[in-house]
């Protein structure tokens, strides 16, 4: 498992969306997983560890461009890679 090694370390804030500055291709290369509590979650789009939190949509509800709502969900955050 040398790839451990080539993989960068994930940063205080991530974002899915390529558009937000908190975005890094190089690191969805690899697959990351988020456990919020202890509990792993699968359908987060941006968290940040120093504030605490996750953003996941809200149910099916869309914006005015199509894009999901999203709501913000507090708790111990912890990324890793799978």
């Amino acid at each position: 498992m040398n790839d451990t090694q080539n993989r960068p370390q994930l940063p205080d804030r991530l974002s899915v969306d390529p558009r937000s500055p908190f975005h890094n291709a190089a690191i969805f290369e690899h697959d990351v997983g988020i456990k919020l509590n202890d509990k792993e979650r699968f359908e987060v789009e941006e968290y940040c560890i120093s504030e605490g939190w996750i953003k996941v949509p809200a149910g099916k509800a869309l914006d005015r461009k199509g894009k999901p709502l999203m709501i913000k969900v507090k708790g111990k955050i912890e990324p890793f890679y799978r």
